[in-house]
């Protein structure tokens, strides 16, 4: 073999070489970083259903017991979706819903609202916004107390025609510069409380 051919050889082979250990690295590295983001998701989901409703209420882990129910337009459900159930030595004492409503300023607003078996909420936070920084944010629990106001009211809690900002006659207040993103928490977090009247059996009862 001449000196050249040994040469182009011996170059290509250290190229594969260098291909093949690059490829695991990469695979590694993406295999490794996949888990962490699984992992944090995980993390941020029990963070989120725990801030909803609070473990003195279950003994069971809530990111996998979950009905799956059909689409629920009063939800902003297009598609079959799933709650989450606290229970407490086998009986249900909590839902979680997910909620998306459409009439943010901004866009989709979605959250996630607890009720108790007896039509109480337990809280209410929000997932996903797209709401102005500064105004309409404020809905987000790290940003001010707004969002817990819910905690502890029910249909008739207050009456149903005060599911309002007060700007509106309601019981809620707005936000400076900013009505229509709570108007729209507001309303969403009641048609969540009917929802749950009308669906309360199926929403309770355990899973097939």
């Amino acid at each position: 073999m001449s000196p050249l051919v040994h040469s182009i050889v011996r170059g290509v082979v250290g190229l594969g070489l260098f291909a093949i250990v690059t490829a695991g690295v990469v695979g590694l590295t993406h295999s490794v970083t996949l888990e962490r983001i699984a992992d944090n998701r995980l993390a941020s989901q029990y963070q989120a259903l725990e801030e909803v409703v609070p473990a003195s209420l279950h003994d069971n882990d809530l990111v996998d017991d979950t009905v799956t129910l059909s689409a629920a337009e009063e939800l902003g459900q297009e598609d079959a979706f799933s709650v989450w159930q606290a229970r407490q030595d086998g009986n249900t004492t909590a839902v979680i819903l997910p909620v998306i409503t459409h009439q943010g300023y901004s866009g989709d607003i979605a959250l996630l609202v607890g009720i108790k078996a007896n039509g109480e909420l337990t809280g209410v936070r929000v997932l996903s916004h797209q709401e102005t920084p500064g105004l309409g944010d404020r809905i987000e629990a790290r940003k001010s107390d707004w969002i817990k106001q819910f905690e502890g009211l029910s249909l008739g809690n207050p009456p149903a025609d005060q599911w309002t900002v007060k700007k509106n006659g309601g019981s809620f207040d707005a936000f400076t510069g900013a009505t229509i993103t709570p108007r729209a928490v507001v309303n969403a977090v009641q048609d969540s409380l009917e929802y749950f009247a009308t669906h309360r059996q199926r929403l309770l009862e355990a899973p097939d």
